[in-house]
């Protein structure tokens, strides 16, 4: 949520950030695919003070019946926020917000995923947010990439997922809390890299059109590093199964 910035100085007067970041640079990010034995595909993810577990179901039979279509499978994404996951305890189960990223997410990844090889099947994607340290939308997008790549599951190209904003009256990427809380706007943007398309693109918050242009500019280059952190988590995943470790 954009706030007020009062009692907060979000960029000191060199131009560094409360965590010491410059205005283009983004907290450490791990992943580590292949992590749950149950599910198809997964994917844990670490972004900054954000921990994100994905796993992906499927493809399977599309439940209920009347859900399935004819010529190609639906993806349902299910994102959910533990009570645990934030300072003040959370309640249990799906809110408003959690069913918004859900929904955007799924149709993120239905324009990458090959949906027509499984008519009447459905591809399951749940992540649970165990940490929550903003931008936990573009973590469980990027972590669910992650899943879906570890799953097999045929794509038009790999998802990478990042956010640029402002705070302090500078143009800044990878929001951390207090930016995300007491800043002036928020752009999540996700990207198929192979291809270059943007598949999700929001705004929360306001900036000129050149402030825009610039965070525009910020996230696509969140992306393309984040794009290279989930090659290296797959390959690494997959010189394990090589090796006979999983």
């Amino acid at each position: 949520m954009m706030g007020g910035t009062a009692d907060i100085e979000l960029i000191d007067k060199k131009g560094k950030r409360l965590d010491g970041r410059k205005a283009d640079e983004m907290r450490p990010v791990t992943i580590e695919a292949g992590v749950l034995k149950r599910a198809n595909g997964s994917a844990y993810l670490e972004w900054g003070g954000n921990k994100v577990l994905a796993g992906v179901f499927g493809p399977r039979e599309a439940i209920p019946r009347h859900s399935q279509d004819a010529t190609k499978a639906i993806v349902n994404f299910r994102y959910n926020m533990a009570p645990f996951s934030v300072d003040d305890r959370k309640r249990p189960g799906p809110d408003r917000r959690s069913s918004e990223i859900g929904k955007v997410a799924a149709e993120a990844f239905a324009n990458v995923i090959v949906l027509e090889q499984f008519p009447r099947a459905s591809v399951d994607i749940v992540v649970e947010i165990l940490e929550a340290a903003a931008g936990t939308r573009c973590a469980a997008i990027t972590a669910a990439s992650v899943a879906l790549a570890d799953a097999g599951i045929p794509m038009k190209g790999m998802v990478a997922s990042c956010a640029a904003g402002k705070a302090g009256g500078k143009v800044v990427l990878d929001l951390a809390q207090k930016e995300d809380n007491f800043g002036e706007a928020d752009v999540p943007l996700a990207m198929n890299m192979t291809t270059g398309e943007v598949v999700l693109l929001q705004m929360d918050g306001d900036l000129s059109p050149k402030e825009f242009e610039t965070a525009l500019d910020y996230a696509m280059k969140g992306c393309k590093d984040i794009y290279e952190i989930q090659k290296k988590a797959l390959l690494t995943r997959y010189q394990r199964v090589i090796e006979g470790e999983a």
